[in-house]
């Protein structure tokens, strides 16, 4: 009908395809010596090479060929139903085999649709065939349609993608039941910041679809709202060119008409709604419509009472994820499953290659980290295991940013849902990746963190008139939070501004009570610290110190404002009567008199003693635990305060290692001198 009857497998696949490269031919187009099979169809790529051939993805690893060998079994059988046949002796025919049962419907269906994107001359007869002989509401060709730009949408050649949007244009025409999802699928295909001229062809096309057919677009409260959502955030990127400006143009057009007649729809968009408005913002008809928002809601519907009643309402992930392309999904989700930290940059150089290279795909940024937080929630498994965690790829994502603005929007897109965080109805997942950023950061990138604080602080000041400013600050993960207000890392213009807009996390009202700087944690060592208490922020603080910068400041007071410090520490008498019971009388005798004597000296002469004692070879281990446990007693001070004198020199060097504790390690370092293994 539409084909020759005859023809090599995989020739439908080539024109879905878009490419041709040396191709395996599938099973049964052998001739009998063994060798490919001529193809019949004039049209075939392999005519006049012995064969035909489909690289059905790009560059040299083959992509799975089964969904196009299906579809090329359909067309042959429609083909052979059909051929040489009147219309109405075809279109019998077809009825009659799709009478034989549901295997059969679902093989004209399909074979009637690939032809339709094959055959562009015959594709309103084959559309035409295919309302007619569909029994189910044309669910079939709506299932592979989906299937086809989720994940073959990339692979087809110009050619088959107009037939796709001329096939949707015909399904909204005919009122199908379910075209709104394809619509919205076509939808997720145009991908933002993309200038390119198949990109604008996409958004151009599906958008007078969507215009021509508004009535029809007006039945569906989730079409409305998606459509909204999606060109609103396409109105940034087009602009430049004229082409780019009337399109521009027909968008805010569109979107403003929905806007106003069907605001309650777009309302379920929820306050990335007002994200997008506000990029949008200064465009005259967009202008007008924060005015009537602000100032005058019950405008645009009844049930509006404004600003802060959307910003209230938390944006679904559908939303998030629509303004992703299934490839970019993929990679993504790839990426925060699969990819362990530390292996990253070869998967990260990839995407910046093919989505963040150009300028105008700047813009791209801040939808991907609103999906990261938004719709990308590990499971508890992938959370402890060593996978590349969220708060890496959106560090990577602002680091390499290469535009001011877009490094902006994409801040705003990691703080947004801190404005207005409700743990009743939002996901503390959403919040996490921000806190997580800065508390990573501020060791190895300070500047990262003090940009996201300095950001942090200055949301408040937004241009949004609320009669309740927000706090981009919500009750969780204080023990990340409050280490970094106060660290002398930060400059203090941007402390001071911490302690205004923070103060319950920096300062006490009293006045600065003056401490030591403590020696350096490291990360590790401060995730196992708060572990214990919330007394602990003090020693948490340090983790985020500079090595550097604490060597430069040995020995020097600084004032910070903590909570409340109580009075010095009185050291109490330790009680240590439990762990002794578990020692023998000799090693008794020497913990005693550590607990009692008072001069270091005389006290490393006792630790030499039982460190000599442990050495033994008929040492009972068993006695280790109770004695580790009276050591961590008796020398908890040890444990407290700087470690370097205030003055260095070599004798106070060895007078401030010489204390009982370090003697252990002394012998331990000795041992390791004179390979001496075979002590305890």
């Amino acid at each position: 009908m539409c084909l020759p009857s005859s023809h090599c497998s995989l020739c439908v696949c080539w024109v879905l395809a878009g490419r041709h490269r040396t191709f395996p031919p599938p099973a049964g187009s052998f001739d009998g010596a063994g060798k490919a099979a001529p193809c019949s169809w004039s049209g075939c790529p392999g005519m006049g090479m012995g064969g035909c051939g489909a690289l059905l993805s790009s560059g040299s690893i083959p992509m799975d060929t089964s969904c196009f060998q299906r579809l090329e079994r359909c067309v042959s059988i429609v083909t052979a139903l059909t051929n040489g046949l009147s219309e109405r002796e075809a279109n019998d025919a077809l009825n009659a085999h799709i009478c034989k049962g549901t295997p059969q419907h679902e093989e004209i269906c399909l074979g009637l649709f690939t032809l339709v994107l094959t055959e562009p001359a015959q594709a309103q007869k084959c559309y035409r065939d295919l309302a007619l002989v569909s029994r189910d509401g044309m669910n079939i060709v709506l299932n592979k349609i989906n299937h086809i730009l989720m994940e073959k949408y990339l692979k087809l050649q110009d050619t088959c993608r107009t037939q796709l949007v001329w096939l949707l244009r015909e399904l909204v025409k005919s009122g199908v039941l379910g075209a709104d999802g394809v619509c919205m699928t076509f939808m997720k295909q145009i991908a933002g910041g993309d200038v390119t001229a198949k990109n604008i062809w996409l958004a151009e096309n599906v958008l007078e679809i969507l215009t021509e057919q508004r009535e029809w677009v007006l039945k569906s409260s989730l079409l409305i709202a998606m459509a909204v959502y999606t060109y609103l955030r396409l109105i940034v990127d087009h602009h430049g060119t004229a082409q780019l400006q009337g399109l521009r143009q027909k968008e805010v057009e569109f979107c403003i008409s929905l806007l106003r007649e069907r605001f309650m729809d777009c309302f379920m968009i929820g306050r990335d709604l007002v994200r997008l408005l506000q990029n949008v913002a200064r465009i005259p008809e967009f202008e007008l419509l924060w005015k009537d928002i602000i100032h005058n809601p019950q405008v645009l519907s009844a049930q509006f009472t404004g600003v802060l009643q959307l910003l209230q309402s938390r944006t679904s992930r559908k939303f998030l994820a629509c303004r992703l392309t299934p490839d970019m999904e993929t990679k993504l989700l790839f990426m925060t499953s699969r990819v362990r930290f530390g292996q990253q940059k070869r998967y990260q150089d990839w995407f910046q290659r093919q989505y963040l290279s150009t300028p105008d795909s700047q813009s791209l940024r801040c939808d991907l980290i609103r999906y990261i937080c938004g719709v990308v929630h590990p499971s508890n498994e992938v959370l402890s295991s060593d996978i590349l965690p969220r708060w890496a790829i959106i560090g990577w994502l602002l680091t390499t940013c290469t535009s001011n603005v877009a490094a902006s929007n994409a801040k705003l897109a990691l703080f947004y849902d801190w404005l207005f965080f409700n743990p009743e109805k939002d996901s503390i997942m959403n919040i996490e990746p921000a806190i997580l950023v800065m508390h990573h950061s501020m060791k190895p990138h300070p500047a990262i963190t003090a940009t996201l604080l300095d950001f942090m602080c200055r949301l408040p000041m937004a241009p949004i008139p609320l009669e309740k400013k927000p706090k981009p600050f919500p009750p969780p993960f204080p023990r990340h939070l409050a280490p970094l207000f106060d660290n002398p890392k930060l400059d203090k213009e941007l402390r001071a501004m911490l302690r205004e807009k923070f103060p319950e996390f920096c300062s006490s009202p009293s006045p600065p009570i003056e401490v030591k700087i403590e020696e350096p944690v490291s990360m590790e060592m401060e995730n196992h610290m708060a572990e214990k208490d919330d007394g602990c922020y003090d020693n948490a603080e340090a983790a985020f110190s500079d090595d550097e910068e604490d060597l430069n400041n040995k020995g020097k007071k600084r004032e910070f404002r903590f909570h409340p410090i109580k009075e010095a520490i009185v050291e109490e008498p330790v009680d240590i009567t439990p762990f002794l019971d578990q020692l023998d009388e000799s090693l008794k005798d020497k913990v005693l008199q550590l607990q009692k004597g008072s001069d270091t000296e005389a006290q490393c002469e006792v630790m030499q003693e039982i460190v000599d004692q442990v050495l033994e070879e008929d040492f009972d281990s068993e006695q280790l635990s109770g004695l580790a446990s009276c050591l961590q007693e008796l020398f908890k001070a040890h444990f407290r305060g700087e470690l370097l004198p205030e003055e260095i020199t070599e004798e106070s060097l060895e007078e401030s290692v010489g204390k009982p504790l370090y003697l252990i390690f002394r012998n331990l370092c000795q041992m390791q001198e004179d390979n001496s293994g075979g002590g305890r």
